[in-house]
């Protein structure tokens, strides 16, 4: 099933990089796309429970989804991870 999940944080090419490298990792996740325009990520799910692990990752790397707390920790992670993103293009 198709899914799509608003985050927080993501700001470029190497955040959105970054997102999918660590979304695809999951098992019975797919079909990883960011559009950052609109802070958006979209995805498969073989199954509609793994969908708190998908928010569990983003929130792990610092990009939690709307409306979940947005830390100062969150919000360095994902300059991290953008950084990281970015280095790997």
């Amino acid at each position: 099933m198709r899914e799509s999940l608003i985050i927080q944080n993501l700001k470029c090419g190497g955040c959105a990089s970054t997102v999918i490298k660590q979304l695809e990792r999951l098992d019975g996740v797919s079909n990883v796309n960011v559009e950052v325009e609109h802070s958006q990520v979209n995805f498969d799910l073989k199954t509609n429970q793994l969908k708190e692990s998908v928010k569990n990752q983003l929130k792990k790397i610092g990009y939690p989804v709307e409306g979940e707390a947005n830390t100062f920790g969150s919000k360095a992670k994902s300059y991290i991870s953008c950084a990281t993103g970015k280095m790997s293009q």
